[in-house]
């Protein structure tokens, strides 16, 4: 049960990486601050990924399989809600709403008009569960001319900032991006999308050794960076875009990595493997240098003896070769995972759509201007009943 003056809210996500759904519950109180209460990780069936990674790119019939795979995504969600209401024996009643992004397979922001699209349909979700649900958090955004994403920097300044230390957050998802909380949240937070996290690594395992995730980075470590393929992987105009910028897995592709791979045919695939770590790596640590505040950058940049303090969450802060290359690149920093801060690094993003959730149902409005570049702050998402 929730403690007095507290409800409970449940957030859902399947990340970029599409390693299954992240379940988060939690009690949040009314100023907004979150108690974790359990999380569980319900897995994806295959047919249902494998419909969901095609979904990306253009292909024969897509709208009839983005409506099927839409529906189907939802039922999966609420097997997962109903597996979690049982582990922690609640009842739907006592859950005051689901914040449910769901699956993005398209996002646009820099079409005209933009857009965004995400599986997970919200009516299917409540009707299965029982329990209302708030969704389509990017759209609104977008309305308002913004990028839609990352969402994830208001929440940071939430449940990270400090009163006395400037801090990043480093979500290394299926993409990775970044986020700058001033101290004692003096200013908005800043943050953007920095480039592809696990999504490319993910593929190129799973092409090579049929595993979903390289554990630990250890294919990786065991290969060579290619600076001659880092640096043609790098030239993208992605990376020279300023902020706010956001991107997907709509975006790096597999044909993305392999129009780059067609010059270095005899590369060995661990090579190919511990390179895609390193862009990983080089467009974090790069965007932090060129976007964030200079006392930041500068920190970074020279090494001085003001230690900036980073925090990982998301899948990659499983990894140990890609944290040790980030060591080794800004060796000056303090590299924890949010863990230290009291969220396990799988559950962050779980709980951002579980306290977007309870914004909009206390019309509170998270100001993403600095972030994602909307005219104003906005509550995002839209209300679907359950009844």
């Amino acid at each position: 049960m929730a403690t007095s003056g507290h409800e409970l809210y449940i957030g859902i996500l399947s990340g970029t990486s599409l390693d299954g759904l992240d379940l988060v519950l939690t009690a949040i109180d009314p100023e907004g601050t979150i108690s974790h209460r359990a999380a569980m990780s319900w897995p994806l069936p295959d047919d249902l990924r494998s419909l969901c990674q095609t979904l990306c790119t253009p292909g024969h019939d897509e709208l009839v399989r983005y409506g099927t795979a839409d529906r189907l995504f939802a039922t999966v969600a609420a097997a997962g809600v109903q597996a979690l209401l049982e582990q922690e024996q609640l009842q739907p009643e006592e859950i005051r709403a689901i914040g449910s992004h769901g699956q993005t397979v398209r996002h646009h922001p820099d079409k005209a008009p933009g857009f965004s699209l995400q599986l997970g349909c919200p009516h299917t979700l409540a009707a299965s569960t029982g329990i209302d649900v708030v969704a389509q958090f990017r759209q609104k955004d977008i309305a308002l001319g913004g990028e839609g994403a990352p969402l994830a920097p208001a929440f940071h300044q939430q449940v990270f900032t400090s009163s006395e230390h400037d801090r990043v957050v480093v979500n290394i998802g299926g993409i990775a991006n970044v986020t700058y909380l001033p101290a004692a949240a003096r200013s908005a937070p800043l943050g953007f999308d920095t480039g592809p996290g696990n999504t490319l690594l993910d593929y190129w395992i799973y092409r090579h050794h049929q595993q979903h995730y390289d554990l630990h980075g250890h294919w990786a470590a065991s290969g060579r960076i290619n600076h001659d393929l880092l640096n043609l992987l790098l030239n993208d105009p992605y990376f020279r875009r300023p902020a706010p910028k956001s991107t997907g897995r709509e975006y790096f592709t597999p044909q993305w990595l392999h129009r780059s791979l067609e010059r270095f045919e005899r590369l060995p695939p661990a090579d190919v493997q511990a390179t895609l770590v390193e862009l990983t790596v080089r467009t974090m640590i790069e965007g932090i240098q060129q976007t964030f505040p200079d006392k930041v950058a500068d920190k970074v940049a020279d090494n001085s003896t003001a230690t900036p303090d980073i925090y990982v969450c998301g899948g990659g802060a499983h990894n140990r070769y890609l944290l040790e290359r980030c060591a080794l690149a800004l060796p000056a920093a303090n590299w924890q995972t949010t863990a230290a801060l009291g969220i396990h690094p799988d559950w962050v993003e779980g709980a951002l759509f579980a306290w977007l959730a309870w914004s909009h149902v206390h019309k509170k409005a998270p100001d993403l201007r600095a972030v994602t570049g909307a005219s104003r702050p906005s509550i995002l998402g839209a209300y679907y009943l359950s009844k």
